[in-house]
């Protein structure tokens, strides 16, 4: 049984200009141990995805629909009082910003120490002893003095550091880190990231790494889940996803990374903008912003199809190839408008 599970994931926020679908029919599923990576640009419903396992949405943020089971427990609809447990005992998560994730008028010991009593059974001694042993876990200098310190003492990488530290304290079977690397620079981020594949070794737990740095989910994620406007356009295996993209999306933020190959060439950005989730389009909601749309792209959504037993994807591309080709497309239904 997968550790993690969430099947057909709807997510809504309700505002005054209508309901925004920012997470629209999401499956997914993580195994112990293993480290899975949620991709895609701003407004890809990466973060909402994350807060609605956790239940920690915005008060216009409803869950309307699907199945979130932790260890075959369902979660949607279980109640505050479940969750409350869930949330830092068996699910933990890193913000995107440690400054504003810190409270600045309590040192950092004293923020550790909260959150290992909330969620544990030790008293204040322990709590303290646990605090400094996880500030020495991170590597943070000096965790006797560091715990008398405020969040504005600390550089941003050691602030993630203490996040990363808080978040672990009581040993969650899964860390949720959303884009933990964005606010820092090249060389903390390698650190950041050395240092979390490090612990997840050390303690065996999974990880959900949400970013839109490809260069990240190459170092350290297993499984690679690619969104686009609120729904999985491709999924697969670290390995599928980079060597063999098989969605026109994922191609185009393949293109854009710069390498050692493209030193001194223009890079080749994704055109357009991000669709408007208040006004999603019939068809495919990347069409508008494809080089090798066809008709058939905006007329309708192209459905789930099986690459391997590794990979997945929602492109009508992919179907056009199989016809070419003469292969029996496998998990699509499409009629005789494919092309």
């Amino acid at each position: 049984m997968a550790l993690l599970e969430v099947k057909n994931l709807k997510t809504s926020f309700f505002t005054d200009a209508g309901e925004v679908k920012a997470v629209n029919d999401v499956s997914f599923s993580l195994d112990r141990g293993k480290v899975l990576g949620i991709v895609g640009e701003s407004g890809s419903g990466k973060s909402v995805t994350a807060y609605s396992i956790m239940q920690i949405l915005a008060g216009t943020g409803k869950i309307v629909g699907g199945s979130v089971k932790l260890d075959g427990q369902e979660l949607v609809g279980a109640g505050e009082k479940v969750m409350k447990n869930v949330r830092g005992n068996r699910i933990s998560i890193i913000f995107q910003d440690p400054m504003t994730s810190l409270n600045p008028t309590y040192t950092i010991g004293k923020q550790l120490m909260e959150a290992i009593l909330l969620h544990t059974d030790r008293n204040r001694k322990q709590a303290k002893e646990r605090a400094i042993e996880m500030l020495r876990l991170v590597n943070v200098n000096e965790p006797e003095k560091r715990m008398k310190q405020y969040p504005y003492e600390f550089s941003g990488g050691m602030r993630q550091r203490v996040m990363i530290a808080m978040a672990l304290a009581c040993e969650p079977d899964i860390l949720i880190a959303d884009e933990p690397t964005t606010a820092l620079d090249v060389t903390i981020q390698a650190q950041i990231l050395e240092l979390m594949g490090q612990l997840q070794k050390e303690l065996g737990m999974a990880i959900i790494m949400i970013t839109h740095d490809l260069g990240v989910v190459a170092q350290i994620c297993d499984e690679v889940v690619v969104m686009y406007a609120g729904s999985i356009c491709e999924q697969g295996t670290a390995d599928e996803i980079f060597y063999n993209p098989c969605h026109e999306y994922t191609k185009g933020l393949m293109r854009s990374i710069p390498t050692a190959d493209t030193a001194g060439k223009r890079l080749q950005p994704i055109t357009g903008t991000p669709i408007d989730l208040l006004n999603m389009p019939k068809g495919c909601p990347f069409a508008p912003r494809c080089d090798n749309a066809m008709k058939i792209c905006i007329k309708k959504c192209a459905e789930r199809m099986v690459i391997n037993e590794d990979h997945a994807a929602t492109c009508w591309m992919n179907v056009k190839k199989s016809l070419d080709s003469g292969e029996i497309v496998p998990d699509s239904e499409g009629g005789d408008d494919r092309g």
